[in-house]
């Protein structure tokens, strides 16, 4: 069970990289047992963050407070880095056979050979490459070389483990079933777990917690859920995946629900703000419905005509882009796009519950 109390603190914490300033966090709370996941866009500054916080980066100014205790480069550093692994894109193995590199760190921790050996078939076992151990680093595949580096990174049971955009470089069939390995794993052991990733799926799988990114400040950190329905700002929304923003005014408000205009209709949604304030409407495709029939379907309060704009393949999906007088996104699985004959330019009816309706203040 994860314990209430910060394992590793960052506070005013600020990373430069070519003369230039690319981090500025205030303050970052990080606690035992937990996995955070740091997101945000290209040029964000997360993986300075993260090898800033693993001691792979120097700092310009700052402290890390890790278990209580506060440490830098100047002191202390040495003993942190001992109780942390990384794991990076690439795998960056040994050219050795696969049973030594995951028994690396542990070499050089002096621990004893019946242990040592005890320990890799564990962790060889838990990532599936216990028939690899004899086998050249220099053999292995991509998906195999980064299953060996988890192995050699759990092996040495690290109080915390910093990955950056570890499965990026893999496939999606080998992606896909390292990401289920590797969430297991962390389960199992209750390592405290630090990742950046850009890829939210991931993010939302693996992660208790995450901490969203731009122009090097964190700028909302939380369950990976709450983020993603109820992000803070414009910014937020439209990188978690709101693709539907619209700009309205608020007519009628009372303590849980208000009605926005825009465009002439009427908008329900939850929360409460003041009659003539200007808000954000943030939709997500997933809380859409598209329908052929003129009128309500459902329980649905908010139910508008509209036309097809744009279908896209996206995923398992179709993103149906529709003109309801403002811009409103679905997702429709091909299945019922094709049951429905949906096409450019058909009239169609969206409908969305205003539980499903985010509303943003504006700034």
């Amino acid at each position: 069970m994860s314990q209430s109390f910060p394992i590793l603190s960052i506070r005013d914490f600020t990373v430069n990289r070519g003369g230039v300033k690319v981090v500025g966090i205030d303050a970052l709370d990080i606690n035992r047992g937990s996995h955070m996941t740091l997101i945000g866009p290209n040029g964000a500054g997360k993986s300075s963050l993260l090898l800033a916080m693993a001691g792979l980066l120097e700092t310009k100014s700052g402290t890390i407070v890790f278990k209580g205790e506060r440490v830098s480069h100047e002191g202390g550093m040495l003993d942190y880095r001992r109780s942390t692994a990384c794991v990076f894109q690439d795998a960056l193995l040994f050219d050795e056979s696969v049973l030594s590199n995951i028994a690396s760190g542990l070499k050089f921790r002096k621990v004893s050979k019946a242990d040592m050996l005890a320990m890799v078939n564990l962790q060889a076992q838990r990532f599936g490459v216990a028939h690899l151990l004899k086998r050249s680093a220099r053999t292995l595949s991509g998906g195999e070389a980064q299953r060996v580096s988890l192995a050699r990174a759990f092996a040495v049971m690290p109080d915390i483990l910093f990955m950056d955009e570890p499965f990026s470089a893999l496939d999606k069939p080998t992606r896909e079933a390292l990401i289920d390995d590797f969430g297991r794993v962390l389960k199992e052991t209750g390592i405290t777990a630090v990742m950046v990733t850009h890829d939210q799926d991931e993010a939302l799988r693996l992660s208790t917690m995450v901490a969203v990114m731009d122009k090097g400040k964190i700028v909302q950190t939380g369950h990976p859920v709450d983020v993603m329905n109820h992000p803070e700002n414009e910014f937020i929304a439209s990188f978690m995946g709101m693709e539907t923003l619209i700009n309205a005014i608020v007519k009628s408000s009372d303590k849980s629900a208000l009605t926005a205009e825009a465009s002439g209709k009427l908008i329900e949604a939850p929360g409460t703000a003041r009659i003539g304030d200007s808000v954000i409407l943030g939709v997500r495709p997933e809380n859409v419905t598209v329908s052929t029939i003129a009128g309500p379907a459902g329980s649905a309060r908010n139910v508008f005509r509209g036309k097809i704009r744009k279908i896209v393949p996206k995923s398992f999906y179709l993103k149906v882009d529709m003109d309801c007088g403002f811009f409103l996104s679905a997702y429709v699985t091909e299945q019922s796009a094709t049951e429905l004959d949906l096409f450019e330019g058909m009239e169609i009816t969206a409908s969305f519950k205003a539980t499903g309706v985010h509303v943003i203040k504006n700034q």
